[in-house]
């Protein structure tokens, strides 16, 4: 998230600093190389870096900021409940350096209520750093494009603050939505939760048709042609990434665990994989080698974060007799190339969509598992 606003930021004229703790990426930006896929973004950067761009891991940068943009997020533990000790610990460190008069724009998803609290923890240490939530809405990948095309959601407690993210996001934003800080926190959550909802929808619905031997996709083909009430309908396929679950969670969390859409959504969805191993169980799977091909969250990313293939993975290792993994955007010695993995798999699953896969020819012994909808 950070890399992509602050490439943005600094194609508009501003002179950006990326402060990070990770010294290999810090290099390798500096370098003008991305450390991961983003659209237009290998093109871009070696435009800005060492001119209206840097990385570095020192935070004396800090001293100088007129506006500092956090991107530490809430997740949620072993528990599944949201913690903020890590949010907490890194503004803490990083007020030290805050010059007062500056504005500290919290980026990431917050659980409700987290922005007052920081502003508090602002106050109590006499420090006169101004505050704004102001929550990315942006498809991971898509970010560069995104950030221009896409109304920005502003918020602040006071006047001064909500003025300072006006002035910034109004350079790059086409439309600002301004809200109180509770109402932008909950924005944030209610749009990730509905697009999880809306998976979990298609998803109940391929179970549906695919447990009566139907064809998912051409039941979806026929009530989504020329029929505008249908055009939320989502294809099936795995919900997953770092943080469509995640929200979902915190939403429910904040509504006391009384978010039933939510607890409902998280079982459809994150059932999927059990869904297509019994599916397979009774087609004689444990004489068969499979493979999954993507193990990304989605296609094309090199983002592997919650990826649903790595729990069909380890299901799978339990009742087939060989699994097969490659991606051709995810490192992982573990992987075998996708010609070997067609070539000696008896089972094919598709994991995530990558273009790469779309002229795929399959022998038609192959059982091919396309809950995407993918090579229709």
């Amino acid at each position: 998230m950070g890399l992509p606003f602050g490439m943005v930021l600094a194609d508009r004229g501003m002179q950006v600093v990326l402060l990070d703790i990770d010294e290999f990426k810090v290099a390798t930006i500096n370098k003008g190389l991305m450390p991961f896929r983003e659209a237009g973004a290998e093109a871009l950067l070696p435009k800005l870096i060492g001119k209206s761009l840097r990385a570095t891991t020192d935070k004396e940068c800090l001293r100088v900021a007129a506006v500092i943009i956090s991107v530490i997020g809430t997740p949620v533990d072993e528990h599944l409940n949201p913690t903020v000790s890590a949010l907490y610990r890194s503004l803490d460190d990083l007020i030290e350096y805050v010059p007062d008069g500056s504005l500290l724009v919290l980026r990431s998803t917050l659980y409700p209520g987290v922005t007052r609290l920081i502003v508090d923890r602002i106050e109590e240490r006499k420090r006169e750093i101004h505050v704004a939530f102001c929550p990315e809405r942006i498809a991971e990948g898509k970010a560069i494009e995104e950030l221009t095309t896409l109304p920005q959601i502003i918020s602040a407690f006071e006047p001064v603050a909500l003025a300072k993210a006006r002035e910034v996001f109004s350079q790059i934003a086409p439309s600002l939505i301004e809200l109180n800080p509770l109402e932008a926190e909950l924005a944030k959550l209610f749009t990730n939760s509905w697009r999880y909802l809306n998976f979990a929808a298609s998803n109940q619905f391929y179970m549906l048709a695919e447990s009566y031997g139907l064809d998912f996709y051409r039941i979806y083909n026929a009530v989504t042609q020329e029929y505008p009430r249908m055009r939320s309908f989502a294809r099936a396929g795995f919900a997953a990434g770092p943080c469509l679950l995640k929200d979902t969670l915190q939403l429910s969390a904040f509504s006391s665990n009384n978010f039933f859409l939510g607890h409902a959504a998280m079982l459809i969805n994150e059932g999927l994989p059990n869904f297509i191993v019994t599916q397979l169980r009774s087609e004689g799977l444990a004489k068969s080698a499979v493979a999954i091909l993507g193990m990304a969250f989605k296609g094309d990313s090199d983002d592997n974060r919650s990826s649903l293939s790595y729990k069909l993975k380890k299901l799978l290792q339990v009742e087939a007799r060989r699994v097969l993994c490659t991606d051709p955007f995810v490192s992982d010695a573990r992987f075998v190339p996708l010609e070997q993995a067609v070539a000696e798999a008896d089972v094919i699953i598709l994991g995530a969509p990558h273009s790469a896969y779309r002229d795929l020819k399959f022998p038609e012994k192959k059982r091919v598992v396309d809950v995407w909808g993918f090579w229709r």
